[in-house]
């Protein structure tokens, strides 16, 4: 018999409670795996995106005409949702007329805090997830592991004589599942603490940016008040 047999035939031939703890383990490791791909396509493609509108940005665009261009694509990333709202903010004061500097600081400023919520809580999906992930499956591995051993020291106490060959396959099923705790959980850790740190590192060059655009539409909001 064949490895891949032996597993198929410890894993499926376990007992129900511990079967079903193993297949949901597998179920939570297939989920979060995705998750995690998801979740690193999102946040590197954010990062990209910053760093490209950054670029022009900084760039010497006209603000009315970078607007104009990103309020008229298809799709914005997140930091263009950010200027969108500060700057469409900044808009609406100036074509209501009597511009007050500090009315578009207060206003532009609330305004974009509102987007960078947003754009943080956009991030931060399925890590809850992933956290939740890390830190049970290892209880449930270990619940899985309990239920095992029940199995093999019952079967003990109705053996007449028990030898390491009766004995293999009930501590196998044990380790298994105990083995598949840690697979949900080892990855689903290392992700959440990777993913958390990027999206801390986003909120802030989100923040930033936001600091530099008020303070450029304050000063734009005094030249148009003289």
């Amino acid at each position: 018999m064949d490895d891949s047999v032996s597993y198929y035939t410890l894993i499926f031939g376990a007992s129900w409670p511990v079967l079903t703890i193993i297949l949901l383990l597998a179920v939570v490791s297939v989920v979060s795996w995705t998750m995690i791909f998801q979740r690193f396509i999102a946040l590197s493609s954010a990062r990209r995106e910053l760093l490209d509108f950054e670029d022009e940005f900084w760039g010497g665009t006209d603000l009315r005409e970078l607007y104009s261009e990103v309020r008229e694509s298809e799709s914005q990333s997140g930091i263009e949702k950010i200027f969108l709202a500060g700057f469409r903010e900044f808009e609406r004061i100036v074509d209501d007329g009597n511009v007050d500097p500090d009315a578009v600081l207060t206003s532009v400023t609330r305004v974009t805090r509102v987007a960078v919520a947003r754009e943080e809580e956009s991030l931060e999906t399925h890590l809850g997830f992933l956290a939740s992930v890390g830190s049970v499956s290892p209880y449930v591995g270990l619940l899985g592991t309990v239920v095992g051993l029940i199995n093999v020291f019952r079967d003990i106490a109705t053996m007449t004589q028990a030898t390491h060959a009766s004995l293999a396959p009930g501590i196998a099923e044990v380790l298994i599942v105990t083995a598949m705790g840690l697979f949900a959980a080892i990855p689903a850790v290392v992700a959440f603490n990777r993913y958390s740190a990027r999206v801390e590192t986003l909120s802030k060059r989100y923040e930033g940016f936001v600091d530099e655009l008020v303070s450029i539409l304050y000063r734009a909001a005094r030249a148009e008040a003289k």
